[in-house]
């Protein structure tokens, strides 16, 4: 009798159903207690497919009214659990280390297609929220291994696809201390942490809450689902059980190494991206799509004593490993913008790699709208095209160096500095209708104060 071949279908997806109509049943909180819906065996390889992380909620329309409204509660729709045994039946214990292997990845097909957002500042937010507050989108084709878009022309790039969520159940201690950690920084953080007056997304944290929750086989509205849903953690940020890390390089070929905290390890993932840039600054940032994972597991007995040194007061505060494949696009010419600690206001920051990230992020959005752009077009081109974040310099004080490096071969024209001025013309024009929402909020929009100055004078001089 011949084997099968092909990898072992554990988790479909149905495009035309609802994230609560899927069979098996999807989640979105972190939790021990939320049942795996299948087994698989080490070296097994197995094919695990996602739906969008909003579960169909954004869609392809040419508005921007579902990125204003979207139900930041249901983030994020994930497949699994999966429970991780040995060739002997016997599953992976805490302690631990699974070894995950992205085989194969993509879009499902027949869904080839994604988008990439600007949330409204007062339902969601981003990196720069505090500039660019309106709910914007824009819809993305993909054509093979290139992306495009009609409302960003004029920009087509390979895309290095990738799981943004994928990670381990916690236990019922680890998720104890996520849950108190984040607690006191939502209570205490705008008081205590000065970074709040330049970053301006808010929550700071985001807490359990049984708005919009999902925990797979527990049937709702029951005691059970009642008390979990009131521990689960949500899954915005990567903690120590991996999760949402956004890590653009983690393609074909790659390997991730989790800690393992639950029998069985509880492996689950979803919120895949068809292409990111370093930090997904936009936040709904990547080319967000529904797609699908090809995996095969290994499990390191004792991994994570052996391999994991905890950086914290228990033996539970440890970071995954990755191993990067070699699959990746072949760029030969970047544009790099720096930026360092100081905020737009001109005060010092001490060795704050998040300000100066944000400096060289709006340095390449204000130089990049030269060339025709909008600054929210860009503000999106960069949360999603294959650009490179680095921390070039984090110990001459008082100023961290941040860069962030662009592909000049996305770009249909020469986006150099040149010794004669920047090029003009209808051919240049990259601004389009773009799906957008008004801002109807009343916070402060932050600016450069020398253009407004300079504005202010233009004005000036005209009424003179």
């Amino acid at each position: 009798m011949m084997n099968s071949i092909g990898p072992k279908l554990v988790v479909q997806v149905d495009l035309k159903k609802k994230p609560w109509e899927q069979n098996p049943p999807l989640h979105n909180r972190w939790h021990p207690e939320i049942p795996p819906v299948a087994d698989v065996r080490v070296g097994e390889v197995f094919r695990v497919e996602m739906v969008d992380f909003s579960g169909g909620g954004i869609t392809k329309d040419y508005t921007a009214e579902d990125i204003k409204h979207a139900d930041q509660s249901v983030v994020h729709y994930l497949s699994g659990p999966v429970r991780v045994v040995d060739l002997d039946g016997n599953p992976a214990e805490p302690g631990d280390l699974l070894a995950v292997e992205i085989c194969n990845l993509g879009p499902l097909p027949g869904d080839e297609w994604g988008f990439t957002a600007i949330f409204d500042r007062e339902n969601g937010g981003g990196f720069l929220t505090d500039h660019f507050p309106r709910a914007t989108k824009a819809i993305w084709y993909f054509e093979g291994i290139y992306a495009y878009s009609p409302h960003i022309p004029g920009v087509r790039f390979p895309g290095l696809v990738h799981p943004g969520i994928i990670g381990t159940a916690p236990s019922k201690e680890l998720l104890n201390i996520w849950n108190e950690r984040e607690r006191k920084l939502e209570e205490t953080g705008p008081q205590s942490l000065k970074l709040c007056e330049v970053l301006h997304s808010r929550p700071l944290a985001n807490l359990p809450s049984t708005k919009g929750c999902i925990l797979g086989k527990i049937q709702d509205g029951t005691h059970e689902w009642n008390r979990i849903a009131n521990e689960a953690a949500r899954t915005i940020p990567g903690r120590e059980n991996g999760g949402n890390c956004d890590i653009k390089n983690l393609s074909r070929g790659s390997k991730i190494y989790l800690p393992v905290f639950v029998e069985g390890a509880n492996l689950s993932t979803g919120d895949m991206h068809f292409s990111q840039g370093d930090g997904e600054v936009s936040f709904c940032g990547a080319i967000e799509m529904s797609g699908f994972l090809e995996l095969k597991c290994e499990i390191i007995r004792n991994g994570m004593k052996e391999y994991l040194t905890p950086m914290g007061p228990t033996p539970l505060h440890v970071n995954p490993i990755f191993e990067i494949g070699p699959m990746e696009p072949r760029f030969s010419e970047w544009l790099v913008f720096e930026g360092i600690s100081v905020d737009e206001s001109g005060q010092q920051h001490y060795l704050d790699a998040s300000v100066a990230y944000k400096r060289a992020v709006l340095n390449a959005i204000d130089y990049l709208s030269k060339f025709g752009y909008t600054k929210e077009q860009v503000y999106l081109l960069l949360s999603c095209c294959p650009c490179e974040g680095r921390i070039s310099g984090i110990v001459d004080a008082p100023n961290a160096v941040a860069t962030l490096a662009i592909p000049t071969a996305i770009f249909d024209q020469d986006i150099c500095p040149k010794v004669n001025k920047v090029p003009i013309g209808p051919r240049l024009v990259r601004n389009p209708v773009i799906p957008q929402c008004t801002y109807d909020g009343s916070l402060p929009i932050t600016k450069n104060p020398l253009l407004d100055q300079q504005g202010s004078s233009c004005n000036m001089d005209a009424r003179s």
